[in-house]
């Protein structure tokens, strides 16, 4: 899960920073509003955490300008201003959530968890699909409903794809969901993931769709019928435009 933080006190920003990431999020950090806007403008963040009292320009204009520009990223408001006029202000305008400082990490995470859950239209914290569990709080999978050991970009590559069940992301999608600034992502980084996870939970659970991505399969496809002895050879023949073969 990739956020993006707009904190100007440097003490904090670098904290905030450092526990969520230790909590398995990617977190990319600006100083002020300029910077917000600009990168929730043109990247991809799976939610933002936004201070109001921004340098610049005030995280209540960006809040304002992103949302009449029609971009949805989730966005948790996270402030010192607790008066009840600033936080209905922060809703109406579009904020997902409200927070005054100084908040538990714990129930930060909590928050963000909650927020990208409803932006997904997911009612529990738990995702289910195909045999497959997945509980972000915990950082746990289950398979069939055995436990599945896997590494922090193969847990995250695997939650943006169950949030999104059956929908195709490109590599491109997938990289800026999986990756901050600064990290050096290989040209099969993405394909190696996939492979591992594949090889753990089952091939049929990640469909590749030649050119394009990959996607969460929702459902497994059911086998084709097996063949009897004359199906089979009519097969073949129309296989080969050649006429059936004749049981002897």
């Amino acid at each position: 899960m990739r956020l993006l933080l707009a904190e100007d006190d440097q003490l904090l920003g670098d904290g905030l920073r450092a526990g969520l990431r230790a909590l398995g999020f990617q977190v990319d950090w600006v100083r002020d509003g300029v910077a917000a806007e600009r990168e929730l403008l043109n990247q991809t963040y799976t939610a933002a955490i936004l201070d109001l009292g921004l340098p610049r320009v005030d995280g209540i204009d960006v809040l304002q300008s992103l949302r009449n520009r029609g971009v949805a990223t989730p966005v948790l408001v996270l402030t010192a201003r607790d008066g009840v006029p600033q936080r209905i202000q922060a809703l109406d305008i579009g904020a997902d959530d409200y927070v005054v400082k100084p908040v538990d990490l714990h129930e930060l995470a909590a928050r963000l968890r909650a927020l990208v859950r409803r932006s997904h239209g997911q009612a529990q914290d738990r995702l289910s699909s195909n045999g497959v569990d997945l509980q972000p709080a915990s950082r746990e999978v289950w398979a069939d409903g055995e436990a599945v050991k896997l590494s922090s970009r193969e847990f995250s590559l695997l939650h943006v794809l169950m949030l999104r069940p059956g929908r195709v992301l490109t590599r491109e999608q997938l990289e800026n969901h999986l990756y901050g600034w600064g990290e050096e992502v290989g040209s099969n980084t993405i394909e190696v993931h996939v492979h591992h996870l594949r090889r753990k939970l089952g091939s049929h659970r990640i469909r590749t769709v030649r050119g394009v991505g990959y996607a969460f399969a929702a459902s497994t496809p059911a086998p084709a019928p097996e063949s009897g002895p004359a199906e089979a050879a009519a097969e073949l023949g129309a296989n080969t435009g050649s006429m059936p073969l004749s049981a002897s």
